[in-house]
């Protein structure tokens, strides 16, 4: 018996042919060099650098940056990309997210030609590795409240301040810290790695997303080339821009773990004998791979309208809030089932399902949690804001 497809609705029928190519190139290179080997970095929450050049090699770094060496790609297509790495591993996809999507569309959309320039060939290579310095200890939600400054002191900038949950902060190269000034606005700065004042520790102690490092920052009077901050960023509006801009493939992402979850579950069940007969024949397992088949249809749709919007420019932040509202909860009901489906073995990460179950929490969280994200689509659907008591200005 043949495995049906989580295709379900001949989605691929709206992938353009480069698209498609570039779906089946990750999802190759996935199935070869990550999904193999990726348990056992989780396990020992170590990250897997080997994996860097070969991604390099992908040709998918910097998404749908045009130009500066990057594959200047479709949303739909970076999309496709975001959902391919999770399905494999949410740690690996959160590599390549802060890297591609947050540190160097922030460089690309904030930094001016000359900044375009020093950076970004490099980071598509993936010679060098960005990270994205937002989150503080006490501003997590409210990133907006930030307390990291920067003041003026000669040619240079000098940053105080803490950070948390910076995903590539131990290692990147270059790491963008977002600041406020002297007169109170927020704005990008490039540390390169070495800068005497920067302190990275990784975190530990973490239940999801093991394989990649996220870090807590220090910076005390670390100095900053005038050069470094970033041209055109010049309120926490802008800040907002890359974020918006991002969010919508963290919905893909969503969609590629309860993918995975939903392929090794059914596979599982076909598999799985009790009481005579395999358990994907009775009724309860049905419903249950029926209604996550429903869910992963809805989101494939979803994800590819929102990012079609994306392409042509029509995409709004509350758009990108809704989605990411809407898959992170189906996705996290959907790997729930998974693990139930295979009983004692979906806690063993020898069958994927205990570490997308485990990761699946993290994305429910970052990048706006569940609440935050239907605030964001609440306000724009009333005119009121239920985060500040008052209507947006």
């Amino acid at each position: 018996m043949s495995q049906p497809s989580a295709d379900f609705y001949a989605f691929e029928d709206l992938l353009e042919p480069d698209e498609i190519e570039i779906r089946d190139r990750v999802r190759a290179f996935c199935d070869a060099e990550i999904t193999p080997h990726i348990n056992d970095y989780w396990e020992r929450a170590e990250f897997p650098f080997e994996i860097v050049p070969k991604l390099a090699e992908l040709g998918i770094v910097g998404g749908t940056i045009e130009g500066y060496g990057c594959p200047g790609m479709s949303a739909v297509s970076a999309g496709l990309v975001a959902a391919e790495l999770a399905r494999a591993d949410g740690s690996v996809g959160t590599f390549n997210g802060v890297h591609s999507f947050l540190a160097m569309q922030s460089i690309a959309l904030l930094g001016d030609e000359e900044q375009r320039e020093r950076w970004l060939p490099a980071m598509a290579r993936l010679e060098t590795i960005g990270a994205f310095a937002l989150t503080e200890p006490q501003h997590g939600s409210d990133a907006v409240g930030l307390e990291t400054s920067a003041r003026r002191d000669g040619d240079s900038y000098v940053l105080d301040g803490q950070k948390k949950w910076i995903g590539n902060g131990s290692i990147a190269d270059h790491v963008l810290v977002w600041a406020r000034g002297e007169d109170g606005a927020v704005g990008g700065y490039v540390v390169d790695k070495g800068t005497p004042g920067f302190e990275a520790t990784v975190m530990t102690g973490k239940t999801a997303l093991r394989a990649v490092w996220q870090a807590e920052l220090t910076l005390t009077d670390v100095r900053v080339p005038v050069e470094n901050k970033l041209a055109n960023c010049h309120s926490f509006k802008d800040v907002s821009q890359v974020l918006d801009r991002t969010r919508y493939t963290v919905a893909w992402r969503a969609l590629g773990l309860a993918t995975a979850s939903y392929e090794l579950a059914l596979a599982h069940a076909l598999r799985r004998e009790q009481f005579g007969q395999p358990i994907a024949g009775f009724q309860l397992v049905q419903d249950k791979l029926a209604r996550m088949l429903a869910e992963i249809t809805s989101m494939q749709l979803m994800c590819w309208r929102l990012s079609r919007l994306a392409d042509a420019g029509r995409m709004t932040p509350a758009m990108a809030s809704l989605a990411k509202m809407n898959h992170a909860a189906k996705a996290r009901a959907i790997v729930a089932d998974a693990r139930d489906i295979l009983g004692g073995d979906g806690i063993l990460i020898d069958h994927h399902v205990a570490r997308h179950h485990a990761d699946m929490e993290a994305v429910f969280t970052f990048e706006g949690t569940d609440s935050v994200q239907a605030l964001i689509v609440g306000r724009e659907i009333t005119g009121l804001s239920a985060i500040s008591g008052r209507k947006p200005g």
